[in-house]
């Protein structure tokens, strides 16, 4: 039988990812992680927000389509915006910049996934941009010249991989700074600034922004009942399996330093063979929680017993 013919749409497509994210892992993998997932959740509610749907993910990238091209734009802004507020709160080195490209161009459809060269030059486009930046394709800039306030950079026509024909790229100018018209996420306040309505015992802001405010105030702490807080208050939070991770390494005991385990092991050594209950009690008294505890505590009942 033949396979049935793909379906295939018209649409504009984002493609984002984050800049330099192997090295963020490398120099510290579970804050990076936690900054990515932060970060998803603003994304995933900016392109809800915005009229788009997210079409894959996979590590560090998004593949978002709209059925307008304003829209796309829109939301790629207001993206950039909300992100480089919820940057403010991290250390400098521990930030995390989107890059960001926009294509309009026909597609094909399977499985609820977008392919084709329309998705090929968006994340081409991607590639292109600075950190923090947005560029988009000539159609997509021709057709918005008129409806945004905005400017556009012309870069030039760039050869682009497995792309036939040159691409010409276009620079979305923007004040990153501005605030976000799909949604504002201003800069995470400090531990112990979270703001109560007059009215009511509930935290100002989205549930997000709560959330992500509690998680950087614990992070770094070492203190188990911090994270059994987090899981209590937010069972199904974006930071679930790192709570739960580090607080497995909350409670699990100090290893002995290696310097110490060979005294011990030396004392032991001496006093295996002895049949002297004093030596096996002073072991007992000396590491309470050593490795030979039990061989000491079984050797003291045997000469116990035969005394």
């Amino acid at each position: 039988m033949e396979a049935p013919p793909l379906d295939r749409k018209l649409i504009a497509i984002l493609a984002a990812d984050v800049e330099g994210y192997s090295r963020l892992m490398h120099e510290d993998e579970e804050g990076t992680l936690a900054t990515l997932s932060s970060h998803r959740a603003i994304i995933d509610e900016i392109i809800a927000a915005g009229r788009g749907g997210i079409s894959g993910t996979a590590g560090d990238s998004v593949l978002a389509e709209f059925g307008s091209i304003v829209d796309a734009v829109n939301c790629a802004i207001s993206i950039q915006r909300s992100l480089t507020a919820a940057n403010k709160s991290l250390p400098k080195q521990a930030r995390m910049l989107w890059r960001i490209g926009i294509n309009v161009g026909d597609v094909m459809v399977k499985d609820g996934g977008i392919f084709g060269d329309g998705v090929n030059v968006a994340c081409r486009l991607e590639a292109q941009a600075e950190p923090g930046g947005i560029c988009v394709t000539r159609g997509v800039r021709d057709h918005l010249r008129d409806r945004v306030d905005y400017q556009f950079e012309d870069l030039g026509e760039h050869a682009v991989k497995n792309i036939a024909r040159p691409v010409r790229i276009f620079r979305v100018c923007f004040d990153p700074e501005a605030s976000s018209d799909l949604l504002d996420v201003r800069a995470t306040p400090s531990r112990g600034s979270i703001e109560l309505s007059d009215d009511s015992n509930t935290i100002k802001g989205t549930s997000n922004q709560v959330e992500l405010t509690f998680w950087q105030s614990i992070q770094e702490t070492k203190d188990p009942s911090e994270y059994e807080a987090y899981l209590e208050r937010f069972p199904e939070g974006e930071f679930v399996a790192l709570a739960r991770a580090r607080l497995a390494k909350a409670e699990e005991p100090e290893a002995v330093p290696a310097a110490d385990r060979a005294v011990e092991l030396e004392f032991w050594n001496s006093i295996k063979q002895s049949n002297s209950p004093a030596a096996f009690e002073a072991y007992l008294q000396k590491y309470p929680e050593g490795e030979f505890k039990s061989l000491a505590a079984i050797r003291l009942r045997e000469i116990s017993e035969t005394d």
